[in-house]
């Protein structure tokens, strides 16, 4: 376990959606390639993706779905953002997926300030973003929760201070989160390098294992279990 992921673990009481909604209506979601049942389903638009999304939680009577941290996804082949002639394909998801309505809160996992903030507007794309910088004694780190609302920029500005659970956000529909069914990507950040508002939740095969190591599994500082 590196110095981060140690981090993360010994952090408890963590949540970046309201505590109101209890941990039983939660339930996992695979959207791998390794998920046949996707085979039949058509989630090249928002409008699809929403529903198929709406029925797997209704299927399951919770109101939450999460999942796809090192998921291998074929839902980018409709972005070229993910894949053209000059770039290899980007397939491997890095981050936490938490699938619910648009307009829900979204809350600072942390203690931190705001490092960047920026509307991705390109299809597939985050939407509007905000990464969080957070220091625990000497070691840096950062916090990415992409698909808000644009609201949620408005009045924003770099170095404001949030507390761990304070509401910085509010989650995007798919006319600005890059044409998803609603849902926060969340994502743990070791080295940003030169990124601001914006770096990779997606990445090729060729770069899983630095992302893997840089971008650590979100779900050891959630710790959200299965039901």
């Amino acid at each position: 376990m590196t110095i981060l992921e140690t981090i993360l673990h010994n952090t408890l009481d963590v949540a970046v959606i309201p505590e109101s909604i209890s941990e039983n209506n939660y339930t996992p979601l695979d959207l791998s390639v390794t998920n046949k049942s996707l085979e039949n389903e058509s989630l090249g638009n928002a409008t699809d993706f929403e529903n198929y999304i709406e029925k797997q939680l209704a299927t399951n009577h919770a109101k939450v779905a999460y999942g796809g941290y090192n998921e291998e996804r074929n839902i980018y082949k409709r972005s070229t953002i993910f894949k053209d002639e000059q770039t290899e394909e980007r397939n491997m998801h890095i981050g936490l997926d938490l699938w619910i309505k648009a307009g829900t809160p979204i809350l600072a996992a942390l203690e931190g300030t705001v490092h960047s903030f920026q509307y991705n507007s390109g299809f597939g794309d985050y939407g509007p973003t905000i990464i969080l910088k957070h220091q625990s004694q000497e070691h840096i780190f950062y916090t990415l929760y992409g698909h808000l609302s644009m609201e949620s920029l408005e009045g924003l500005s770099v170095g404001v201070n949030f507390k761990k659970g304070e509401q910085i956000a509010t989650l995007g529909a798919a006319a600005v989160n890059g044409d998803y069914a609603p849902h926060l990507h969340f994502q743990v950040i070791h080295d940003i390098q030169k990124y601001s508002g914006d770096y990779p939740g997606v990445c090729s095969k060729k770069e899983l294992a630095y992302y893997l190591e840089n971008c650590p599994d979100p779900n050891i500082l959630l710790k959200i279990k299965a039901k």
